[in-house]
């Protein structure tokens, strides 16, 4: 029966293996140990897709600076990546039910400094932005 620090490990170098490896243990009518990995398979399962979505709505927010602050600059494929930003968002919510509004304006504060300190790289120069809503970043069209 593996320990909790084995199904961790397991878990962090494969989840197909872990997978594999809760079955093998249900065969074996070792159920605890199945259920201890499946917890462990849950969890990591959820903190990347929890990942993904602060990564998703960094850039998001980091080409709705750009948008609001280059409008001269404006381009389809920024446009495109805001769709696309909102796009995966919305695919890990749906598969991902504990990702909630609630979930995602908990990170909201750290994505917007981390967006705006890439923004600003990016377009060399200061965005003058202190925050954005979220009618912004999920609701307003960004239209050319």
């Amino acid at each position: 029966m593996k320990t909790q620090q084995e199904w961790q490990e397991l878990v962090f170098s494969s989840h197909y293996l872990t997978a594999a490896a809760i079955q093998s243990e249900l065969l074996d009518g070792n159920v605890e140990a199945a259920l201890l990995g499946t917890s462990e398979l849950i969890e990591s399962m959820s903190k990347i897709d929890r990942r993904a979505v602060r990564s998703h709505l960094t850039v998001l927010m980091m080409h709705i600076i750009k948008w609001k602050t280059q409008e001269s600059q404006r381009s389809r494929s920024w446009k495109r990546t805001i769709r696309n930003a909102r796009r995966e968002i919305d695919a890990i919510r749906e598969a991902t039910p504990s990702i909630t509004e609630a979930t995602i304006r908990g990170y909201w504060d750290k994505a917007f400094a981390d967006a705006l300190e890439d923004a600003e790289d990016e377009m060399e120069q200061k965005s003058g932005l202190t925050t954005l809503t979220w009618q912004e970043v999920f609701d307003d069209e960004y239209a050319l």
